[in-house]
C-alpha cells in the first residue's frame, strides 16, 4: 500500500494529522510540511473531497539517490507511464527544492519531462504535450541534498481552491488556513461549540469554513480533481460516484450559528457573495459595523479573526479617507487596545482566537493569552493567540482593573 503524502502550511501539520486520522481511521504521522499516511486510491480519492487543512494529496511513484539531473531522468524512467497516461494525455512537471545542488529546477523539470515523453514514445508510438495550466498529470518532484521523490499530485488545483471564490477583496486568507484556525480553536460546528463570530471577515473566509462544517459540507465537494482524469482511478469511477452522492445526502442545516461582517460595505458584499457560490447564505448572518462598536450576537460563543489594517479597520461612515493608516482608531497599538477594551465591556464570557504577525499582541491588548498557536499565513510567520475574555466588574463606583489577563 503507498505512503500517500499530504502537504500542508507550517505550523499546521499536527492539525492535519488529526484530521486525516479521523477519515482514514488509522494513524496518520506529522512530518515537515505535512502528513504521511498509508492508503490505496479510495482513500486518496476521500481525502482530496474530506480534507480541509491539506494543500495536496500526492500519490508517490519513486523515489532514491540522486547526483544529477541523469538520475533524475533514470528514476522517472523506471515508472511505468503507460499505466497512467495516453500521448492523448497532457502533463506538467512542479520541482520543490531543499538543499539541493542542482544549478537549475527548470532543468531538472525537463529532463522528468523528458523521461515520462521518452517512455510513452517507446510505449505508445506517440509522445503526450505539456499543459502548464491544467495537465492531466500534475507530477511534483522533490529534490533534497542527496535524496529525490517523484509524486502524482492526484489533486491537480490545490484544495484550498473550493470552487466558489469569486470575489476575493484584498489579501484573501487561504481556505485551508482559515480551516486551521478553526480546527485549532476546537470549534467544530456542533450546537455545543456556539455561536462563532468574524467581526472582520474581508471576503467571507473564515465565516463561510465555518458554516460549511456547520452544515456538514465537505470542502471538495463541488470542484473537480485531477485523479479524475488517470488511468488508475478511473477504475473506481463508481466508488468516487457513490463518495459524492453520500457527502450530498449528509447535508444538513447549520448546527451552530455563524456570524460574520466588516466595516466596508465593499467587503461584506462580497463575503455575502461568496457564501451564496458556497451553499452557506442562510447559514451566515453578515452584518456591516465597526469592529470596535459590534454588539455580541450571543450571549457567549467564539471569537476567530484574521485582523486587517488599513481601509477595512475604519469606523463605518470614514470612507476611504485614510487607505493606509488607522487614522479613525489611531495608531494599531491603539486599535487592539481598544479592541481589547470593547470586548472586556460587551464580550464576557466569549472566547476570541486573533491571527497576527504582531508577536507581542498580548501586550498591547493588555491580555494574558491562555494559548498561542505557531501558524504561517504563506510566508508570514504567526502567532494565533487565545483569549478568554472576562467583563469588567464595576468596583466602588469605578470600573476595576482588567480581570482578562492585566498587563
Amino acid at each position: 500500500m503507498p505512503t500517500l503524502f499530504l502537504p500542508c502550511a507550517a505550523g499546521v501539520e499536527g492539525l492535519l494529522a488529526d484530521e486525516v486520522q479521523r477519515i482514514a481511521a488509522h494513524a496518520a504521522v506529522a512530518g515537515r510540511g505535512g502528513v504521511f499516511v498509508d492508503g490505496d486510491e479510495t482513500l486518496a480519492m476521500r481525502l482530496n473531497l474530506e480534507s480541509r487543512l491539506a494543500q495536496r494529496v500526492l500519490w508517490p511513484l519513486a523515489q532514491g539517490a540522486y547526483r544529477d539531473e541523469q538520475d533524475l531522468y533514470a528514476l522517472a524512467r523506471s515508472v511505468r507511464w503507460s499505466e497512467w497516461i495516453t500521448p492523448r494525455q497532457t502533463l506538467k512537471v512542479d520541482v520543490s527544492a531543499r538543499h539541493s545542488p542542482l544549478r537549475s529546477l527548470n532543468f531538472a523539470a525537463l529532463r522528468v519531462k523528458d523521461a515520462v515523453c521518452d517512455a510513452l514514445r517507446e510505449s505508445d508510438g506517440a509522445r503526450p504535450s505539456v499543459d502548464t495550466r491544467r495537465p492531466d498529470l500534475p507530477l511534483v518532484l522533490y529534490v533534497g541534498e542527496k535524496q529525490a521523490a517523484l509524486h502524482v499530485d492526484l489533486s491537480g488545483e490545490a484544495l484550498f481552491k473550493r470552487g466558489w471564490r469569486e470575489d476575493r477583496g484584498e489579501a484573501p486568507l487561504k481556505e485551508t488556513l482559515a480551516a486551521a484556525l478553526l480546527a485549532a480553536a476546537g470549534w467544530q460546528g456542533r450546537a455545543v461549540d456556539g455561536a462563532l463570530l468574524d467581526p472582520c471577515c474581508g471576503a467571507g473566509t473564515i465565516a463561510i469554513e465555518a458554516a460549511q462544517i456547520a452544515c456538514g459540507i465537505a470542502p471538495g465537494l463541488t470542484r473537480r480533481f485531477a485523479f479524475e482524469a488517470l488511468a488508475p482511478f478511473r477504475a473506481h469511477g463508481a466508488a468516487w460516484r457513490e463518495m459524492q452522492r453520500a457527502a450530498r445526502a449528509r447535508v444538513h442545516a447549520a448546527a451552530a450559528p455563524v456570524f460574520a461582517g466588516d466595516v466596508s460595505f465593499r467587503m461584506t458584499d462580497f463575503a455575502a457573495r461568496n457564501a451564496e457560490r458556497a451553499g452557506v447564505a442562510a447559514a451566515i448572518e453578515f452584518k456591516t459595523a465597526d469592529v470596535l462598536q459590534r454588539p455580541p450576537p450571543a450571549p457567549h460563543g467564539t471569537i476567530v479573526m484574521n485582523p486587517p489594517y488599513g481601509e477595512r479597520i475604519e469606523a463605518k461612515g470614514r470612507g476611504a479617507a485614510a487607505r493606509e493608516g488607522f487614522e479613525q482608531h489611531g495608531t494599531p497599538d491603539q486599535f487592539f487596545a481598544q479592541l481589547a477594551t470593547h470586548w472586556k465591556h460587551h464580550y464576557g464570557g466569549w472566547t476570541a482566537w486573533v491571527l497576527s504577525p504582531q508577536m507581542k499582541l498580548p501586550g498591547l491588548m493588555r491580555l494574558a493569552e491562555s494559548r498561542r498557536v505557531p501558524l504561517w499565513n504563506g510566508p508570514i510567520e504567526c502567532r494565533l493567540f487565545r483569549f478568554d475574555i472576562t467583563a469588567r466588574v464595576p468596583r466602588d463606583g469605578a470600573a476595576s482593573r482588567d480581570s482578562a489577563g492585566p498587563r
